[in-house]
């Protein structure tokens, strides 16, 4: 029954049904935001994959070896 269902020429007329729906005016400015939004959700995922890189797995677990105020990096006495 939907046996070669999207054919090309029903995405020519998708195509051209935006075009008299939205304006070719419309259409780029819509576009352009809409990959503003894509950049700026691909740079959100990146920060958090790093940040749950770097943090430990669980809250209450130390940290790892040479990190913190017991690495050395405080005065000595």
């Amino acid at each position: 029954m939907l046996r070669n269902a999207l054919e090309p020429w029903h995405l020519l007329l998708v195509a051209i049904a935006f075009i008299v729906l939205f304006g070719s005016k419309r259409l780029p400015d819509t576009a352009r935001s809409l990959g503003k939004s894509l950049r700026i959700l691909k740079s959100e995922t990146r920060a958090m994959r790093a940040e749950g890189e770097g943090a430990p797995e669980e809250p209450g677990a130390a940290p790892a070896a040479g990190t913190g105020p017991a690495a050395g990096t405080g005065p000595t006495r």
